[in-house]
């Protein structure tokens, strides 16, 4: 297995001090079944028999996102992809970009790397069929690209994709790479090439780097602490930050699976909660799709149309 340090040039970002910056707001689209939280007692099997919501819990965020008027990035498992196109079309006709989440939510360093090939590039024909434009963007299952797993960075750069944002430069038991750069810049594979990363965000409070991207973070965490580490990155590293949630994540009437206490806290804590945080944090900072962002700088290879393009797909 290929190890190697993770390496970034770092961009020039603006210096127009005087205005907000424009952040990044992202969706993982999966189901409550899929997460790696329930996995151990939900098996890939029992998924199409278990009540999907994925659909509503979508439409719904969609709907706070129009009264809001923001546009983000949606990166979709291709399971969910192939089930529901007709939702990804509408995300598309709402202005937002379409990125690629994998297909079955697997942890890349628990896959061969013929496995992740296979599976990645199924799930990004799915989107491309679906909407009939490119995705650009990646994100791996619990953000599974750490030290050990580097190689899949080769594989996406193989398969035509121009920016990810699995890497999060924290300790954690499932997932991180502690000392990676938490700035927007070239990452390199174990080749020596390189794909753009747009890295997930953690802020330094007393000397401790804490999580502020989103997620179960944005959940457990107050949301002032959030809010004020979500500024540190606007203000003191003077760069956008990337944010994340998850459909389920509106949603506290999910059915309730028996797991774990970690997991039950990490996945149902705050549930009632997060719809209002998500509408005060919407109003509290600028946000675009994530393509939109890099290529605004410039650090896109291709020069694509805009993600918010009109497409005639049947």
């Amino acid at each position: 297995m290929v190890k190697c340090d993770v390496r970034y040039t770092e961009l020039t970002l603006p210096s127009e001090s005087d205005m907000p910056l424009v952040n990044a707001f992202t969706v993982d689209v999966e189901d409550y079944f899929h997460v790696a939280a329930l996995a151990s007692a939900v098996s890939r099997e029992s998924w199409p028999t278990r009540e999907s919501r994925v659909e509503r819990n979508t439409e719904r965020l969609l709907t706070l996102l129009a009264d809001k008027r923001v546009r983000g990035t949606f990166f979709v498992l291709g399971w969910v992809a192939e089930r529901c196109p007709a939702l990804l079309r509408q995300v598309v006709r709402e202005g937002h970009e379409i990125a690629c989440h994998g297909y079955s939510h697997q942890l890349i360093y628990r896959q061969s790397q013929d496995e992740f090939r296979e599976e990645t590039r199924r799930a990004k024909d799915i989107l491309e069929q679906a909407v009939g434009q490119p995705v650009l963007g990646y994100r791996a299952a619990s953000f599974s690209i750490t030290r050990e797993s580097l190689w899949a960075l080769d594989v996406l750069i193989d398969l035509g994709f121009e920016y990810d944002s699995s890497i999060f430069p924290i300790h954690h038991d499932r997932y991180g790479i502690p000392g990676a750069s938490p700035r927007i810049g070239p990452v390199s594979a174990p080749s020596g090439r390189t794909l753009v990363e747009f890295p997930m965000n953690a802020a330094s409070f007393l000397g401790l780097r804490v999580p502020v991207s989103g997620g179960g973070y944005f959940r457990i965490f107050p949301y002032s602490l959030i809010r004020a580490g979500l500024r540190q990155i606007n203000r003191r590293a003077g760069q956008p930050f990337m944010f994340y949630l998850h459909p389920w994540e509106l949603d506290p009437e999910q059915p309730r699976i028996r797991v774990g206490m970690l997991s039950r806290f990490r996945h149902y804590t705050n549930l009632h909660r997060c719809e209002r945080r998500l509408s005060t944090l919407l109003e509290d900072f600028s946000f675009a799709p994530a393509a939109e962002i890099l290529r605004e700088q410039g650090a896109l290879r291709g020069a694509m149309e805009s993600t918010s393009r009109k497409m005639n797909v049947a």
